[in-house]
C-alpha cells in the first residue's frame, strides 16, 4: 500500500519595521542644527545687504527731493537767518521739520502744496524703521536711526563733509573739508554710530551716504 504524505510548507511573512532609533534621530537633529547654523550668517548677510540698498535708495531720493524743492522755490527749505548750513537729525534740529516741508504735511514754506517726497509710514512707532514715524514725524532708516540731511543754506555751493577722508572729500573756499553739493544725506548704518574720520574704517564703515 502506497502512503502519500502531504507536506505543508508554512510561509512566514516577516514584517520589517523601518524606524529611527534614538541615536539616528539625534544625529539627524545635529545635522539640521549644523546646516541651520551655517545658513543663518548667509541669510543675515542677505538681509543686511538689502537694508543697505534700501538706505542708499532713500538718501538718493531725499537729495533729489531737496533739489526739486530748490528748483521750485529758488531756496532750500527752512533757511535760517542769518544763513548757515543746516544739519537735520541732530537733537537741536530733528529731521521732521524738513520732511514736513518735503511731504507737504503741516508745511510752512511749501506754499504750492507739492509732494516732493512720499516715504512710507513705519509699521511700529515704538520701534520705527524704514519710514516716517507717526509719533514724531521723523524719517528713520532701516536700522531705526533718523536719516541725517545737511543743506547748503548759506548758499556757497558746498556743505561740510561729515568725514575727513575717503568719502569724496574736497574743500570749500575756506579750506574746510566739504562736498560740492546743495544737499547731502546719510544713514549711520547697522551699528547706529557714525564716524568723523575715514569713511571706510571704524564706526563709519557701514554708513550709507548719498554723495558717493
Amino acid at each position: 500500500m502506497k502512503q502519500t504524505f502531504n507536506l505543508q510548507r508554512s510561509t512566514f511573512n516577516v514584517e520589517t519595521r523601518q524606524a529611527f532609533t534614538l541615536i539616528e534621530l539625534l544625529v539627524v537633529i545635529a545635522i539640521i542644527a549644523v546646516l541651520a547654523g551655517l545658513a543663518f550668517p548667509v541669510f543675515q548677510g542677505v538681509i543686511d545687504r538689502a537694508k543697505k540698498v534700501q538706505a542708499k535708495n532713500d538718501v538718493t531720493q531725499i537729495v533729489t527731493a531737496v533739489n526739486a524743492f530748490y528748483t521750485e522755490y529758488g531756496k532750500y527749505p527752512l533757511t535760517p537767518n542769518p544763513p548757515a548750513d543746516t544739519t537735520y537729525a541732530l537733537s537741536s534740529a530733528t529731521n521732521d521739520k524738513l520732511f514736513n516741508e518735503l511731504r507737504n504735511v503741516s508745511a510752512s514754506e511749501n506754499t504750492r502744496g507739492i509732494v516732493f517726497l512720499s516715504p512710507p509710514q513705519v509699521k511700529d512707532s515704538n520701534s520705527p524703521r524704514s519710514g516716517i514715524s507717526g509719533a514724531n514725524n521723523q524719517y528713520y532708516d532701516p536700522w531705526g536711526t533718523p536719516y541725517f540731511v545737511r543743506l547748503d543754506t548759506d548758499y556757497d555751493n558746498f556743505v561740510d563733509n561729515p568725514y575727513s577722508s575717503n568719502a569724496g572729500a574736497g574743500k570749500n573756499p575756506s579750506g574746510v573739508i566739504a562736498v560740492q553739493a546743495g544737499a547731502i544725506a546719510w544713514s549711520l548704518g547697522k551699528d547706529k554710530s557714525g564716524g568723523t574720520g575715514d569713511k571706510n574704517a571704524g564706526n563709519a564703515a557701514d554708513d550709507v551716504i548719498s554723495w558717493q
